[in-house]
């Protein structure tokens, strides 16, 4: 290789790095953001010296990686012993669309890509305000001052609006979120326990035969809803076949429940850190959509995503060997003075938000519009419902998923 490899840091300067920059070590839940600076600061590019990945922490660098198409996301074609390839599926099974780079990709998105439009999301408001109404007011029928608010909305608002727009029966809407819960785990944490692998398999076979039932009656009867749609949909005579359907439904209420339920998690709580911008968005309510993009950069809720080089070559002189794993840093991209102005303060009329929390490129999150949706209507009822939510003390506990930033609870009052 004719790059001399180098590292940015000394062997003996201490630098964030390795489980340090993950969800499971305490200082980075409760103090993402000041470990990201210093990481920034220090030694923006670099090898991790514990999983061995070139890491990205820049704006720039981050979002240049993730538009290359030099780079991919199959772990397959990374190298022996990159920590990615754990996310190798089992000897037989192909990944799923989130893992799979072109053709394969390409073909699987544009299959899909017309039912997640921004105009199709609209569609879909008018349900996702009323699972919202039916929420909260079921936590107005229980006359409680304080209430979990992942427990009471941001949990089950996905997953209920995901199995209606599918079109699955809402009797199966408590299954629905247990499973895709037990799923993550196991989809997205490489450090699971045996118990939990487990238990993420066990869902994943549940939804699979779920999914399998709908598909057929959808054939039988076909319907409008989501599953309908994806059962239908063609692309120069090319349709999903029935593995690829089952994986689809699965990946869409895997991939966007949780992460979603993040957003609303964070961002509720972003907001009430902030009562001034809180006011100003219970003065002026149509400033939710800025309000939730502000969010989306200010505390997202996946933090790091990751591409593998293709081919031989250097970031600011750091060299990337072809088949090495890059991990990008979003969270940190997000908060890079370079790409913004003033980024730890938080600005619900911020202009030109370019945060990259919903990744880019060609695997720019395929769900983010509904997302976008659901967190306006969650947030938005929530401020416009109570006049005096606040949080309460202590309230906080936070997830240890890599990757991901939410909180498993986070308790409000609103008297």
């Amino acid at each position: 290789m004719a790059t001399r490899r180098r590292d940015e840091h000394s062997p003996s300067e201490v630098i964030p790095e390795g489980m340090k920059i993950l969800p499971l070590d305490p200082i980075f839940r409760e103090r993402p953001h000041e470990v990201l600076k210093e990481l920034r600061e220090k030694c923006p590019v670099h090898r991790d010296r514990e999983f061995g990945t070139v890491v990205l922490s820049r704006h720039g660098d981050v979002e240049a990686v993730l538009r290359d198409r030099d780079y991919g996301v199959d772990p397959r074609k990374a190298r022996e012993g990159d920590p990615v390839r754990r996310f190798v599926p089992p000897e037989g099974e192909e990944p799923t669309m989130l893992f799979l780079d072109a053709p394969d990709h390409q073909r699987l998105r544009s299959l899909v890509s017309r039912s997640f439009t921004p105009r199709r999301a609209e569609a879909w408001r008018p349900l996702v305000a009323e699972v919202t109404r039916e929420l909260l007011d079921e936590v107005d029928r229980v006359g409680r001052g304080e209430f979990d608010l992942v427990e009471a909305l941001a949990a089950p608002l996905p997953a209920i609006a995901i199995a209606r727009i599918l079109g699955v029966d809402p009797s199966r809407q408590a299954d629905f979120k247990r499973w895709s819960e037990a799923a993550n785990v196991a989809f997205f944490n490489p450090f699971a326990s045996p118990e939990e692998q487990q238990a993420g398999a066990d869902a994943l076979a549940a939804l699979d035969e779920c999914f399998a039932t709908e598909i057929a009656k959808r054939r039988e009867a076909p319907a409008e809803d989501l599953i309908g749609r994806l059962v239908a949909a063609e692309e120069d005579g090319d349709r999903l076949t029935e593995r690829e359907l089952v994986r689809m439904c699965n990946l869409l209420l895997i991939a966007g429940n949780v992460t979603t339920s993040d957003l609303i998690g964070n961002g509720t709580r972003v907001l009430l850190q902030h009562p001034g911008e809180l006011a100003r968005l219970r003065d002026e309510p149509s400033r939710i959509k800025n309000a939730v993009e502000e969010m989306l950069r200010f505390d997202p809720p996946v933090t790091v995503s990751g591409r593998i080089s293709s081919r031989d070559t250097e970031i600011d002189g750091v060299a990337v060997d072809a088949r090495e794993s890059v991990t990008t840093l979003l969270s940190s991209a997000n908060r890079d003075p370079a790409g913004h102005a003033d980024p730890d303060r938080f600005d619900i009329d911020r202009e030109a938000i370019g945060h990259v929390s919903f990744g880019g490129g060609a695997h720019l999150c395929l769900g983010a519009h509904l997302a976008r949706v659901e967190a306006q209507e969650a947030i938005g009822a929530l401020v416009a419902r109570y006049p005096r939510l606040r949080a309460a003390g202590g309230s906080e506990v936070w997830k240890q998923v890599p990757s991901f930033r939410g909180l498993s609870q986070y308790r409000v009052r609103v008297d």
